[in-house]
C-alpha cells in the first residue's frame, strides 16, 4: 500500500500563537523543547525508503513551525534521503510554514532541492493579523510577506494556505483578489472548524451555511477569467475526480488510511487531527511500517470514515465527500454518525456549481482548452421544488436553509 508521511519534527512548537491553532495544546504534554533527534530522523527516512512505494516517496514537513530547526536540519534531511534512496527513486518534500523565519539561505536551499512550500496567509493585513500573532501578540503579516519575497527571489515553488475563519468567511472575493493581485496563483482554502469540550463550535469557527456562501463567492470570481491561471486546490480536486475518478484530498475518500503522522519522538498516528493517546500506533524506533499498516487501530480508524450518517446515503453528492472529514462530524470522536457541520455548505456549493465543474471536466476529457471568460449559467431551481441534492425535501427547506 502506498502512503505518505506527515512529519512534525518540532511537534507543536511555534514562534507564533495563532488563536485558532488546533495543535498548540500538544506542547502541554512535552517536558522540554521538542526536537526530532538525528537517530529518529535517520530511522524514519531509512525505514520509509525500504517500503514499496512504486519508487515515489513523499515527505510532508509540518508543525508547529518546522523552520525553527534551521538550515542544518534540512541539509541533513537531504543527506539521509540521498543515502537511503533506492535506485531511480523520486522524492518529494513539502513543507508547511508560517513564513516568518524564512532566510535567504533557507530559500536558496529549498529552491535547489525543489521543496514545495505551503505558506499560511489569511489575506490582507487586517484580516491576517486578527488571529495570526507572535507569542508577544504582535502582528505577523509583514513578516510573512518578507518571507514570501525571499521565496520568490530564489524561485521557490509555494502555495498560499488560507484558513477560512469567522473573520474571513464573508470576504471570499476580497481575499481572492488580494492574492491574485500579488501574483499568488496557487490557493488552498481550509475551513476553520474547532469544537470545545462540549462539542460546540468555538467562536473563530465557521458554520456550514457560511462555508457554502464562501465557496460560491470564490467560485464566481475564479470562473470569470482565471480557470487557466489560478489553481484552487479544492476546485482542482473536484475536476480531477470528475475526469479520473481519483481523490486527491483526503476528506473526499471513503477510507482514512492514507498517510501517517510522525511526531518528533518517532510516535506514529493515523491523522494530525487525531494525534491522541488512544490512536497511537507505535514508534518508528521500535516498530515497522508494515506493522503500522496492518494495525487494528489504524484499520478501524480508516474504516470509520464510512460510518457516515444514514442521510448521506440519499445525497447526490456522497461521492464527493463520503460524509466529510471525521473531525467535522460534531467534535465527538465517538459520534461519527452525525452529519458534518459543513454539510449544508457542501450541498449548497455543489447544487449551484457542480454542473459548471462537469463542463470543465468534459473539456479536459475532450482535450479542449478553456480560454477567456467562462459564462456562468446556473440551473434555475424553484424554491418549492425537490432539492437537487436528493434529500427529498423542498429546496427552500434544505440547501437554501
Amino acid at each position: 500500500m502506498n502512503f505518505s508521511l506527515l512529519i512534525k519534527p518540532v511537534s507543536a512548537d511555534c514562534n507564533l500563537r495563532c488563536e485558532y491553532c488546533f495543535y498548540i495544546d500538544h506542547l502541554d504534554n512535552v517536558e522540554k523543547k521538542p526536537r526530532m533527534s538525528d537517530n529518529t530522523l535517520e530511522a524514519m527516512i531509512k525505514s520509509y525508503m525500504k517500503t514499496d512505494q512504486n519508487n515515489q516517496y513523499a515527505f510532508g514537513w509540518q508543525g508547529g513551525e518546522p523552520t525553527l530547526l534551521g538550515i542544518k536540519f534540512w541539509e541533513r534531511v537531504i543527506e539521509l534521503q540521498k543515502k537511503y534512496a533506492p535506485p531511480g527513486a523520486v522524492i518529494s518534500n513539502g513543507l508547511q510554514t508560517n513564513g516568518t523565519l524564512i532566510t535567504d539561505e533557507m530559500a536558496q536551499f529549498f529552491a535547489e532541492y525543489r521543496f514545495l512550500l505551503g505558506v499560511s496567509l489569511d489575506g490582507p493585513a487586517y484580516l491576517h493579523d486578527y488571529y495570526r500573532k507572535t507569542i508577544g501578540q504582535k502582528p505577523t503579516h509583514s513578516l510573512v510577506m518578507r518571507g514570501i519575497d525571499r521565496l520568490k527571489k530564489y524561485h521557490v515553488d509555494f502555495n498560499i494556505l488560507i484558513l477560512v475563519n469567522n473573520k474571513t468567511v464573508k470576504k471570499a472575493r476580497e481575499i481572492y483578489l488580494y492574492l491574485k493581485n500579488h501574483g499568488f496563483n496557487y490557493h488552498q482554502y481550509i475551513p476553520c472548524v474547532e469544537f470545545d469540550e462540549n462539542g460546540n463550535l468555538k467562536h473563530f469557527s465557521i458554520t456550514g451555511e457560511e462555508w457554502g456562501d464562501f465557496l460560491c463567492e470564490l467560485f464566481d470570481e475564479w470562473i470569470k477569467e482565471d480557470i487557466n491561471q489560478i489553481s484552487i486546490r479544492l476546485f482542482d480536486s473536484i475536476i480531477n475526480y470528475l475526469v479520473n475518478k481519483q481523490y486527491t484530498v483526503c476528506y473526499m475518500g471513503s477510507d482514512c488510511c492514507q498517510y501517517f503522522v510522525v511526531e518528533y519522538d518517532g510516535s506514529i498516528y493515523p491523522c494530525d487531527f487525531f494525534v491522541q493517546e488512544n490512536l497511537l500506533l507505535g514508534n518508528i524506533m521500535k516498530g515497522d511500517w508494515r506493522d503500522f499498516l496492518i494495525s487494528p487501530i489504524y484499520k478501524k480508524f480508516g474504516k470509520q470514515k464510512s460510518l457516515w450518517n444514514d442521510y448521506c446515503d440519499k445525497c447526490s453528492y456522497l461521492n464527493l465527500c463520503h460524509g466529510d472529514c471525521q473531525k467535522f462530524r460534531s467534535g465527538d470522536y465517538k459520534s461519527l454518525k452525525k452529519l458534518s457541520v459543513l454539510c449544508k455548505g457542501w450541498k449548497k456549493f455543489y447544487t449551484y456549481n457542480l454542473s459548471q465543474f462537469e463542463i470543465l471536466a468534459k473539456n479536459l476529457r475532450d482535450n479542449k482548452e478553456v480560454n477567456g471568460s467562462f459564462q456562468i449559467k446556473r440551473k434555475k431551481i424553484n424554491r418549492n421544488s425537490p432539492c437537487p441534492c436528493g434529500s427529498g425535501k423542498k429546496f427552500k427547506n434544505c440547501c437554501l436553509r
